[in-house]
């Protein structure tokens, strides 16, 4: 298991934690999503088939991309 945190500046309402945690809860391997809707945060559990790159392609993919 692995954990991973990312800063998303495009996170602005509930509607974007909403999205974001459906969108990544959605994708296999994922095992805990939490979005700091004030800090612009994306905190991921995850374990394979999930890596950091598939995380960000999908961030990236609904226009919440990660930032660093």
């Amino acid at each position: 298991m692995e954990s991973k945190s990312y800063t998303v500046p495009n996170i602005s309402c509930g509607h974007c934690v909403h999205t974001i945690q459906t969108e990544l809860r959605d994708l296999k391997g994922i095992t805990r999503v939490e979005v700091n809707q004030d800090g612009k945060r994306v905190a991921v559990d995850f374990e394979a088939p999930a890596s950091d790159e598939i995380i960000r392609t999908a961030l990236a993919e609904i226009n919440y991309p990660v930032v660093g």
